[in-house]
């Protein structure tokens, strides 16, 4: 049976919350890196077939208080800094996606899909 079109657009959100995810997390940011680190980001997650749009959110004042609780100038990347939207558009077929915390874990999820 072939996958229908809501399907793979689907699976194509997937992949590129995987790939955001897994290239991004342990990058070191501070707050005067997340606004570049948050649009390199989204410009090579939009690279991907079938991305219409993502935008990348940093929560900075969680950021300034995990630097701060360590002592240093920067910290690693990880997903409670950070909120995510994406849009997928695959055979007209539109995902509308997000990542946020949940009970400590960043939750990716599928937030509607539209023919």
């Amino acid at each position: 049976m072939e996958p229908t079109d809501a399907q793979v657009a689907c699976f194509e959100a997937g992949i590129k919350f995987g790939s955001l995810y897994h290239q991004f997390a342990g990058t070191p940011v501070s707050p005067d890196s997340a606004d570049s680190l948050t649009a390199a980001m989204e410009e090579a997650i939009e690279n991907q077939p079938y991305c219409e749009t993502v935008t990348v959110s940093v929560h900075e004042d969680v950021l300034r208080e995990a630097i701060e609780s360590a002592g240093a100038d920067y910290t690693e990347l990880t997903g409670r800094f950070l909120d995510v939207t994406m849009t997928i558009d695959y055979e007209d077929v539109v995902v509308e996606t997000s990542m946020a915390m949940e009970d400590g874990y960043p939750l990716m999820q599928v937030e509607t899909v539209r023919d």
